[in-house]
């Protein structure tokens, strides 16, 4: 089993194509393993001459689970809003970018693309923000700059996610499709296909008690406004027009900010990456990164 030591923890990783191709970085989102990507998503990129790195954040999958480290989570949400002072929280949004350096470093990697989808999106922005040097061009998916006024959700998406959700196996399948179906897309979103991921992480590695700790890394790691408008590093900003999870002006926020960003907005991507658009998205994700390096 592939395993990095990495900033004191361990992570699982993957990776698929040729180590003498440049490296693609892939980092998940919020709660997610890297089965994320979906079967043949990475083997996609691979093909298309990039060594494509993907692996499990800490506390979720095969990675390293804070197992008992405590997080006073409504103390952390009630700081955002202004009621009292920023509890102390395990990790933070520089933490997953260090940890992901440290995979880069275990890998002897100097330098790589890197792309995260949605918590992954803020994770890549803080690793270009705060490690510049080891990496040749980004790609925020599905993101946001962390502002309030740019991370928004409808009611309906953020109930769907944070909800209190059973742990019994086909219970929790059948809530997650149900859950999943409301900021998906709504042309491509396949309930069966939904069913069979679910299913395949759960059987790998469930976990809920990890996603309160990563909520909380989130909420208390505060935007990125200040730091996002002095990179110079090459952008691809990509949104769904149909994302009700993260609206697209945080994807249109991200690219503002950021010089030189490029955005593409798919009218018909949710919060998520339907197959269907995937030919779109690895055109765009490997035009990106061919011509960021010149």
């Amino acid at each position: 089993m592939p395993i990095a030591p990495s900033n004191g923890i361990e992570l699982y990783y993957e990776t698929h194509g040729d180590p003498a191709d440049p490296a693609l970085l892939l980092v998940n989102g919020y709660s997610s393993q890297l089965l994320q990507w979906g079967e043949g998503f990475r083997e996609e990129l691979a093909a298309r001459n990039r060594f494509v790195i993907s692996f499990d954040n800490r506390d979720t999958g095969l990675s390293t689970h804070l197992d008992g480290v405590p997080v006073d989570l409504p103390a952390v949400l009630a700081a955002v809003a202004g009621d009292g002072e920023m509890p102390a929280v395990p990790y933070d949004l520089s933490t997953f970018a260090a940890d992901a350096v440290g995979l880069l470093d275990h890998l002897g990697i100097e330098a790589a693309h890197i792309a995260g989808s949605s918590m992954g999106g803020m994770i890549v922005q803080q690793l270009a923000i705060e490690h510049p040097g080891r990496v040749l061009s980004m790609t925020s998916i599905m993101s946001t700059t962390s502002e309030p006024d740019y991370s928004v959700s409808t009611p309906e998406a953020m109930a769907a996610l944070t909800g209190e959700q059973p742990t019994e196996r086909d219970a929790y399948i059948a809530e997650s499709v149900e859950r999943s179906a409301v900021f998906s897309s709504t042309r491509y979103f396949d309930r069966a296909e939904a069913a069979k991921k679910t299913a395949a992480a759960y059987d790998r590695a469930f976990y809920p008690e990890g996603m309160v700790r990563q909520m909380a890394a989130v909420r208390a790691s505060g935007h990125r406004a200040i730091q996002l408008r002095q990179l110079d590093t090459p952008t691809l900003v990509i949104h769904g027009r149909d994302d009700t999870l993260i609206l697209p002006v945080g994807g249109e926020r991200t690219a503002e900010l950021i010089p030189g960003a490029n955005l593409l907005l798919l009218h018909d991507m949710g919060h998520d990456l339907p197959r269907p658009l995937w030919p779109l998205i690895v055109d765009a994700m490997i035009s990106h990164t061919r011509h960021a390096v010149g």
